[in-house]
């Protein structure tokens, strides 16, 4: 029988690890039958499999300098215009074809496209071998991906908590994208093996290293050994669960969403004013305890069928994409200028859309009354502002700060001087507002030059054996520009 009277359409041919005696049956006699065969690239294995009386129509010359992405884009478009030939067309893939050739993969979703037969001819899985020859468990958890899917990536789509088998690193350029990707997550001295599953070889090297390596086979393997038991999200939540579980911690099984409201906008505060140090060290732990909070909710929500860590995940992955369209979509948009302009818009269709819903809420209702007062003033301001509601100009701001000045002195009792100052204070964050400054950040900023310059001043007495109360008004604010002039320029 010829190729001619094979089967029409795409046949997806696996060709195992190179060995010949390692073909499936299936396999062998497909190749007995055809006259032409199409392969990604010439190597050891193709050699060694197809005999001479075989045409093998190979895209090494595709591979010159281009992306390795768009050189597969171009593969699979070709290959599915040989399928629509009476002949068809027999496309052979070492190891399996759907295990770990993205060309392989996504030919076959895309046949029912054309409306083209496909025959799957399995073969013996080059991970699989490759897995062996690392000394990997059978049975173990591997997470298996396509270099070129990962090298487009920015950071691993796979828990650090369990080794990854990394294919397809075909080219020096995807090495330099995968070490960037793998480096997100990874540190510059986690050891990386290169498997060759042909050659039957394997070489060890620091992940920061991982360009160096000579590639010499296109279907050599890159192995991620994992990282660590606590480096995953996943491996965190299963910490939270276990926590809350029957046979867990009393005190963590006790808590609800308003019990841990206090600890929420504690851990909050600490985080910003580690943020406020510029304390990296500081800042990693916070965030932690941060995401303690967070996990923590969701967990008490699973338990009680409210939502999962899913659909928080979910929405929020959601809402980024349709907020970001000049991003993930195809609009397009000049600097941040044209980024805002563009996410008022969105934000102002969201509300237009949540004001035909029953359960409507005002313009002013999302903000939060918890809210620290500064950040809750300003952004009251600033959805009043969205529709209208705001000064023409600066000098409007400026001219009701002054009016509201006046005001307070004029104020008759306590009571009401209490609500003029409140109206200056509020006056003052408009003015914020208007510089662009957040107020609750720059008043945080101020409270810590008045904490240094203070404490200055209180260290200096010290030294001299006096107290605070032994210096008079201006020894004090002596020390104070003293302090102040020992502060670097902003």
């Amino acid at each position: 029988m010829n190729q001619d009277q094979a089967q029409s359409g795409i046949t997806l041919l696996g060709l195992g690890p190179g060995d010949p005696r390692q073909l499936t049956r299936e396999a062998w006699e497909l190749i007995q039958t055809i006259s032409e065969v199409v392969v990604r690239t010439r190597s050891q294995v193709i050699e060694q499999v197809f005999p001479a009386g075989v045409e093998v129509v190979a895209y090494d010359s595709l591979f010159a300098g281009e992306d390795p992405a768009e050189t597969s884009a171009k593969i699979i478009d070709h290959i599915i215009q040989l399928g629509k030939r009476p002949q068809g067309v027999v496309y052979a893939i070492p190891g399996d074809p759907l295990e770990a050739d993205s060309i392989g993969i996504q030919i076959a979703r895309r046949v029912e496209d054309h409306y083209l037969p496909i025959r799957i001819v399995p073969g013996i899985s080059l991970a699989e071998t490759a897995l062996l020859l690392s000394k990997r468990e059978k049975g173990a958890i591997v997470t298996i991906v396509d270099g070129l899917e990962l090298s487009r990536k920015h950071v691993p789509p796979f828990p650090p908590t369990v080794p990854a088998l990394i294919t397809q690193v075909a080219a020096a350029s995807v090495v330099q994208d995968l070490k960037r990707v793998l480096q997100a997550v990874y540190p510059p001295n986690h050891p990386v093996q290169w498997v060759d599953p042909i050659k039957r070889s394997i070489d060890f090297l620091p992940l920061a290293e991982l360009e160096t390596f000579d590639i010499e086979n296109p279907f050599t393997m890159i192995l991620i050994p994992p990282l660590g038991e606590s480096t995953s999200f996943e491996n965190f939540q299963e910490i939270i669960a276990r926590l809350r579980a029957p046979d867990g911690c009393p005190w963590d099984r006790e808590q609800t969403h308003h019990t841990l409201r206090r600890h929420l906008l504690e851990e909050t505060y600490e985080a910003l004013e580690a943020l406020d140090r510029s304390d990296p060290a500081a800042m990693s732990e916070e965030f932690g305890d941060l995401l303690l909070q967070i996990v923590l909710h969701a967990q008490i929500a699973t338990e009680a069928g409210e939502f999962r860590m899913a659909d928080v995940i979910q929405g929020i992955s959601e809402k980024l994409i349709r907020r970001h369209p000049h991003v993930f979509g195809d609009v397009e948009v000049e600097g941040v200028k044209g980024v805002l302009q563009n996410w008022e818009k969105l934000k102002a269709a969201e509300r237009e859309a949540a004001l035909d819903r029953p359960d409507k809420k005002g313009l002013l209702d999302g903000v939060p009354p918890v809210f620290p007062s500064l950040a809750q003033a300003q952004e009251l301001q600033d959805r009043a502002s969205r529709v209208g509601f705001d000064w023409p100009n600066e000098e409007g701001v400026l001219e009701k700060i002054a009016e509201e000045m006046e005001e307070v002195r004029s104020a008759q009792d306590g009571e009401a001087r209490g609500r003029e100052i409140g109206d200056v204070l509020f006056a003052i964050v408009n003015l914020a507002r208007w510089n662009h400054q957040d107020a609750e950040s720059i008043l945080r900023e101020t409270n810590a030059r008045f904490r240094r310059r203070f404490g200055y001043i209180e260290n200096t007495a010290s030294e001299r054996g006096l107290s605070l109360k032994d210096l008079s008004v201006e020894e004090m604010n002596r020390l104070w520009d003293e302090a102040k002039g020992q502060e670097p320029e902003s």
